[in-house]
């Protein structure tokens, strides 16, 4: 695979990735900004959803909402875009949310929340993690709606139990994972073109891992977080760059610094 150098001449924007390969894992739907980012830098990126979300449809989640509508719950967390997504096809509208307070993690989940809800999140942790959330996360009684992926974690309900709140958890989407990846990256991955894959989530990793197939070269590895990194190192992989901040911006300089070792 040939490659070029830094992009030149004239007003061009810099292209520091020109000549590169990256993989981006995340769903499809969800993999625009991070595709628009490292194409404008000059990078192939190949979309290689790692992971599929699908509704979740169950008695749980309908009774939550009902509650959530009726103003039973004091807060409710946000931790992906996806949960709002699930809010604004499952609610009437924003205004269901009521004086509802909310806490979301990540500028990603936020903007998602502010062009449904057309507010603020009454709160966003400094630190882009279940834990960073749990930590900022004021002290009270009442309800707590932690709609979440049916294989996040457990651990943000027991913590906010443990500042007085009485959480309840429900799976807002359920994640499949695909037997292999797309044509395009499996083939990228068999010739040894792909310099960098990119992880925004735990279950990418678990993911791709899942579906790999033959793979050449040395392809460096680009978490979001921590909680992302330290589940690729326990599948084996050497995390090259972690993301500062934990944004889809932040994975875009991570990619840069990656490669640029």
């Amino acid at each position: 695979m040939s490659r070029s150098g830094p992009g030149r001449g004239g007003d061009r924007p810099p292209r520091p990735l020109a000549g590169r390969t990256v993989l981006v894992t995340r769903p499809t739907d969800q993999s625009t900004s991070l595709v628009t980012l490292l194409r404008r830098l000059g990078a192939r990126a190949i979309v290689a959803p790692a992971i599929e979300i699908v509704p979740a449809r169950s008695a749980a989640l309908t009774r939550a909402l009902r509650e959530l509508q009726r103003g039973d719950f004091a807060w409710m967390t946000l931790t992906s875009r996806a949960t709002v997504d699930m809010l604004a096809s499952r609610l009437s509208g924003p205004r269901a949310l009521g004086a509802t307070r909310v806490a979301a993690i990540g500028d990603g989940t936020a903007a998602a929340f502010r062009r449904w809800a057309r507010r603020d999140p009454d709160l966003i942790p400094a630190t882009f993690t279940t834990s960073g959330l749990a930590r900022a996360f004021p002290r009270g009684i009442g309800r707590v709606l932690c709609a979440r992926a049916d294989i996040a974690p457990v651990g943000l309900e027991g913590a906010l139990a443990a500042k007085g709140w009485s959480p309840t958890r429900v799976d807002a989407y359920r994640t499949r994972f695909p037997r292999s990846l797309p044509t395009e990256a499996r083939d990228a991955l068999r010739r040894g073109e792909v310099d960098a894959v990119t992880f925004t989530s735990a279950s990418t990793v678990r993911g791709f891992v899942g579906a790999l197939g033959a793979v050449k070269g040395n392809p460096k590895v680009v978490c979001i977080g921590p909680v992302t990194a330290r589940e690729a190192r326990t599948h084996g992989l050497v995390v090259h760059a972690v993301a500062r901040p934990h944004t889809v911006e932040g994975v875009a300089a991570a990619v840069m610094r990656a490669l640029a070792r």
